[in-house]
């Protein structure tokens, strides 16, 4: 393709990706270095015959003419960056030379906001992921090999779970798991313990998210896997089973390398879907227990004060998490690609 006619292609992609993707993260880079201004305060003096007093009030006119001329705050550069409600540096420090030990340490940095939030959104995204993309392909072995009969219907049952919204879908379970629902009462039978509750554990409750997310977000990676199975070589496997390769050899040695470039797709995917984890908290009612990153981006958002710098700052340290959980993956697909060349 000539150079120009792949400009004019690429054209309408790269200014969507301008105006949707590159400018607002430019945007919120620019806010997350800018806090409000506070309020304009005033000491007047007023003398009376009986004496004089000092009254503190706020210059309303003051304070308006200063956000209107300023509106994009106080620069602070990278202060909230390392404040207490993210990096939190300084408590950081102070922790580590007054703990007993890695565990004490691991212990205080669970006091932080940011490393709580940080803590879970890790453990919930390498747990998750890699089971979503075991129980998918295992999804996709079994349904490839039923008949034709009922191979529809079969694949219509499995996609079921994806189809679901993600809050409505975690409502429901939540709704099941409770005391009075049929999931929750059946562990307390099994547990022989009433009192038993999932959502008064902290361990539990991360369970409870991680199980959701897979029995959500495996059939995405179902489907993935059953459209490249439908391209294996049979000749490769006719060869294998000649060899007298059982049928955990023949997915080991031909069926999984086939497809190694589909799992690298699905781990990508969704190591960015579970970073940005969010709705499963809200529908569980889960943050007294769970925070992530995105959850902290919220309640930060929320409520009267709106703290957008906050967010903002959370917002770009989302994206750099990310960035940093794909480079494996991607370098090692670059490296693939010029291999091959």
């Amino acid at each position: 393709m000539k150079h120009r006619t792949f400009f004019w292609f690429f054209l309408p992609t790269g200014l969507a990706m301008l105006l949707f993707i590159a400018l607002p993260i430019v945007s919120v880079a620019i806010q997350s270095v800018f806090t409000p201004h506070g309020a304009v305060i005033e000491t007047v003096k007023t003398c009376t015959p009986f004496g004089c007093k000092e009254e503190t009030t706020i210059n309303q006119d003051a304070t308006r003419e200063l956000r209107e001329s300023q509106p994009l705050g106080r620069f602070v550069g990278t202060g909230i960056y390392f404040d207490r409600g993210h990096l939190a540096v300084q408590e950081v420090g102070e922790a580590w030379q007054t703990s007993q030990g890695l565990g004490d340490f691991a212990a205080k940095l669970g006091n932080l906001p940011f490393y709580r939030a940080m803590a879970f959104t890790l453990t919930f995204t390498f747990v998750a992921t890699p089971m979503l993309i075991v129980l998918g392909l295992f999804i996709a072995l079994a349904v490839n090999t039923l008949s034709q009969r009922i191979k529809g219907l079969v694949i219509f049952f499995s996609l079921l779970p994806f189809t679901v919204t993600p809050l409505i879908g975690s409502l429901i379970l939540f709704w099941m798991i409770d005391s009075r629902g049929i999931l929750g009462t059946a562990i307390q039978w099994m547990a022989d313990d009433p009192g038993l509750s999932l959502k008064a554990s902290t361990s539990l409750t991360w369970i409870m998210l991680i199980v959701y997310q897979v029995w959500h977000a495996a059939p995405f990676a179902f489907v993935v896997f059953y459209a490249g199975l439908q391209t294996l070589p049979q000749d490769q496997l006719e060869s294998a089973q000649i060899d007298g390769a059982t049928r955990w050899q023949q997915v080991r040695y031909v069926v999984v390398p086939h497809l190694m470039p589909l799992v690298t797709f699905v781990a990508l995917i969704m190591l960015m879907d579970n970073f940005r984890v969010f709705e499963p908290i809200v529908g569980f009612n889960a943050s007294a227990h769970a925070t992530s990153l995105s959850w902290i981006i919220f309640n930060d958002l929320g409520g009267e004060t709106r703290q957008l710098s906050a967010a903002s700052a959370t917002s770009v340290l989302t994206i750099i998490g990310v960035a940093i959980l794909l480079s494996p993956v991607l370098v090692r697909t670059w490296r693939d690609f010029r291999s091959k060349k």
